[in-house]
């Protein structure tokens, strides 16, 4: 059985993007960092062994650190084998603040958990795959990656950063027999989304071609499409109702 590595899975859409590769046939490895989120994690990998037959580990580190990235692997390794078939690069944060008023500590985190964090996973993977001559990395960006969002300049640089990074290790890796893509979502109904001020949201909404949000289905569905997609790596696919096109 394969076996995949997602970072952020334990809720919106890692939890979304965990439960399409359990109903794909891959263990899961499944990353989260806050001890919230370890009841949350451990209900999914439950979940998944109940509906899909699949087998999960939840690791409870801080991809920021690189040596808490190693723990995530070697755990991995040691459960599952030495054969890592996807991995998906999912955690991320935001500020949401001015750039006169942001901290140095602040976007410096950003860039850590958003960019070095995915740096961090593959580096530590990507000699498993090539080994293996096989496999299939994604990784989550966001339309913040491709346009400009006020009040988000730390989050903008670090998810075009990640195209950067996608595109960069896609030339290397590509006759290796690896494939790396990036999804950068629109925006998409998750609980972060339903939580902040719904007549803004309203407002949000209005400007989407398609005059709706996204589901974190659409995401998962992306995903899945990437990894099975043989001859599509270095691409940037981006499920956002039409409010960027790239």
């Amino acid at each position: 059985m394969k076996t995949a590595i997602i970072t952020g899975g334990a809720r919106g859409l890692g939890e979304g993007m965990v439960l399409k590769l359990a109903e794909m046939g891959y263990n899961v490895v499944v990353n989260y960092v806050s001890d919230n989120s370890k009841e949350l994690s451990d209900r999914l990998i439950e979940r998944i062994k109940v509906e899909y037959g699949v087998n999960g580990l939840a690791v409870q580190a801080d991809v920021s650190d690189y040596s808490q990235c190693k723990k995530i692997v070697d755990k991995a390794a040691e459960k599952f084998g030495q054969q890592i078939d996807v991995l998906v690069n999912n955690a991320g944060i935001t500020n949401n603040l001015s750039f006169l008023t942001i901290t140095p500590e602040q976007y410096s985190r950003v860039i850590q958990v958003n960019l070095l964090s995915y740096m961090h996973m593959c580096h530590l993977v990507l000699p498993f795959m090539a080994e293996a001559k096989q496999g299939s990395i994604i990784n989550i960006s966001s339309i913040g990656g491709l346009m400009g969002v006020s009040e988000q300049g730390d989050y903008c640089a670090s998810k075009a950063g990640v195209i950067g990074l996608t595109r960069g290790l896609a030339v290397e890796f590509g006759k290796s027999g690896i494939r790396i893509n990036a999804i950068a979502p629109g925006m998409i109904w998750t609980d972060m989304l339903r939580g902040v001020d719904q007549i803004a949201v309203e407002h949000l909404k209005q400007s989407i071609p398609q005059g709706k949000i996204g589901d974190v289905e659409d995401i998962a569905g992306a995903m899945a499409y990437l990894i099975d997609a043989s001859y599509m790596t270095g691409q940037t696919v981006s499920p956002n109702g039409g409010i960027v096109m790239p």
